[in-house]
């Protein structure tokens, strides 16, 4: 009897896709997992842990994603300038309504990759994050995911 063994992926052997996603109205978690999913690519039945076998995500309309209950006024981002006492903090709602509103679904997708390895940026850097509805990679023919309909759950009216 012979047994049979598990197959890992070769990095010569992978194929990237693109997929674009619509923020417009999802929650920040859910979205932020299953683009990490996507990145990462454990959608795909030939994973691999040490392989980067994710795909190139694009997402639009980012700054008008959701967040759930009083975070827009309660969950703080914290950054330190190097200097002594050079914390500094900002209120999720006021980074939405700035100059870079998409930082909020960068910083959360960031929280759900691997900690501080190659591979972990190499993937976080096949994430593209636009405030807007314009984005710059028509010619990869990306493939469009309607996430908000997957799950009732995935998006908040208001």
């Amino acid at each position: 009897m012979r047994t049979q063994s598990t197959r890992a992926a070769k990095a010569s052997e992978i194929t990237h896709g693109w997929i674009v996603v619509d923020a417009e109205g999802v929650v920040v978690g859910r979205l932020a997992s299953f683009i990490a999913r996507r990145l990462r690519g454990k959608h795909r039945a030939d994973f691999t842990p040490n392989v980067d076998t994710g795909d190139h995500v694009v997402v639009i309309n980012a700054e008008k994603v959701a967040l759930t209950g009083k975070k827009m006024t309660d969950k703080v981002y914290y950054r330190h300038t190097g200097h002594p006492g050079g914390i500094k903090e900002r209120v999720a709602g006021k980074v939405l309504a700035g100059a870079h509103p998409e930082r909020v679904l960068e910083k959360a997708v960031e929280r759900m990759m691997p900690k501080e390895s190659p591979l972990a940026r190499k993937q976080l850097a096949k994430l593209r994050v636009y405030a807007g509805t314009d984005h710059p990679h028509a010619a990869q023919n990306p493939v469009t995911i309607d996430f908000k309909s997957q799950n009732r759950k995935n998006s908040r009216i208001g």
